[in-house]
C-alpha cells in the first residue's frame, strides 16, 4: 500500500518529504521542491527541459547517465549547489533553441555545458577547495581546468562541438578571457550562449562569501556586461527567455535539502 504524502511530509523551512516521488531518491546533495503536491528532486524537475512542448531531446542510455552522475560527484566535490553542471546545461538549451533546431547540434550543446568544468578533477583540493582569494600562482594552475577539460572531452567520438564548448567557456566577448583570448564570434555559439548562464547560476546561489542574489541583480549585471563579457545575442535572448529562467532560478532558490 502506497505511504500518503502527507505521512511522508516533515516540516523544516518548507514540506520536505522523504524521497523523490518520481525516482525515489533521497540523495542529500539534491535540491527538492513540492511540485503538484509531490515532492520532486531536482533532477526530475531538469528533465522536462530536455522535452519541450513535446519535443525530446534524447541523452538516454548507459553512457549519457554515466556522465550526468560523473558531473554531479564534480558537482558535489566542488561543494556546488544542488546539480550546478546539469541545471546549467540545461538552462542553457532554453537559449540555444532560439538559434539551433539541429537535435544533434542542441545535444552537443547539452553535453559541452554538462562537461564544462571536467577539466577540474585535475585541480588539487588545496585550490578547487580554497575559501579566499586565489593567488597568482594558484590562478594559473585553476586556469588550466579548460585545456584539462577539453583534452578529456576531445577525446570522446563525435564530440567536437561540445569539447569546443568546454574550451571556450571561460573566453571573453571583448577577448580577455582565457585560454586563448577569443572575440566576439570566434568564440563558438554553444560556449557564448554557456557564459550567460553559468553566470546567472553563480550569481543567483549561496556561496562561501555571500548570499544568493536576486535574479534582478544578476540580470541587471549580465545586461551591463553586454558587450564587454557577453555576447550581445547572447544577452538578447536572454532577455526573451527571462520569464522561464527567472522561473528556473525562483525554483532553485525555493528548493530544500533533505536532512
Amino acid at each position: 500500500m502506497e505511504t500518503p504524502p502527507e505521512e511522508l511530509a516533515m516540516e523544516a523551512g518548507g514540506h520536505v518529504a522523504e524521497k523523490c516521488a518520481n525516482c525515489g531518491s533521497t540523495a542529500t546533495n539534491r535540491l527538492y521542491l513540492h511540485n503538484c503536491d509531490a515532492l520532486q528532486c531536482e533532477a526530475c524537475l531538469l528533465d522536462r527541459c530536455l522535452q519541450p512542448h513535446g519535443a525530446t531531446l534524447t541523452i538516454e542510455g548507459l553512457y549519457g547517465r554515466f556522465v550526468e552522475a560523473l558531473t554531479e560527484t564534480l558537482d558535489i566535490r566542488e561543494k556546488e549547489t544542488g546539480l550546478h553542471s546539469r541545471r546549467t546545461a540545461c538552462h542553457t538549451l532554453v537559449l540555444a533553441r532560439h538559434l539551433v533546431t539541429d537535435p544533434a547540434y542542441l545535444r552537443q550543446i547539452y553535453w559541452g555545458a554538462l562537461l564544462h568544468d571536467i577539466g577540474k578533477i585535475g585541480i588539487p583540493d588545496h585550490i578547487l577547495l580554497k575559501q579566499q582569494g586565489l593567488n597568482d600562482a594558484e590562478w594559473v594552475q585553476m586556469r588550466t581546468h579548460v585545456e584539462l577539460g577539453y583534452h578529456i572531452v576531445s577525446q570522446l567520438p563525435d564530440l567536437a562541438i561540445a569539447s569546443a564548448l568546454v574550451r571556450c567557456h571561460e573566453e571573453r566577448h571583448d577577448g580577455t578571457g582565457y585560454p586563448r583570448g577569443l572575440h566576439g564570434e570566434e568564440i563558438p555559439l554553444g560556449a557564448r550562449l554557456f557564459a550567460v548562464i553559468d553566470t546567472l547560476d553563480a550569481m543567483t546561489s549561496d556561496r562561501s562569501y555571500r548570499k544568493a542574489l536576486p535574479f534582478d541583480s544578476a540580470r541587471q549585471e549580465i545586461v551591463r556586461l553586454s558587450g564587454t563579457q557577453f555576447s550581445p545575442e547572447a544577452v538578447e535572448i536572454f532577455i526573451a527567455e527571462e520569464a522561464v529562467l527567472r522561473q528556473m532560478v525562483e525554483m532553485k532558490c525555493n528548493a530544500v535539502r533533505l536532512a
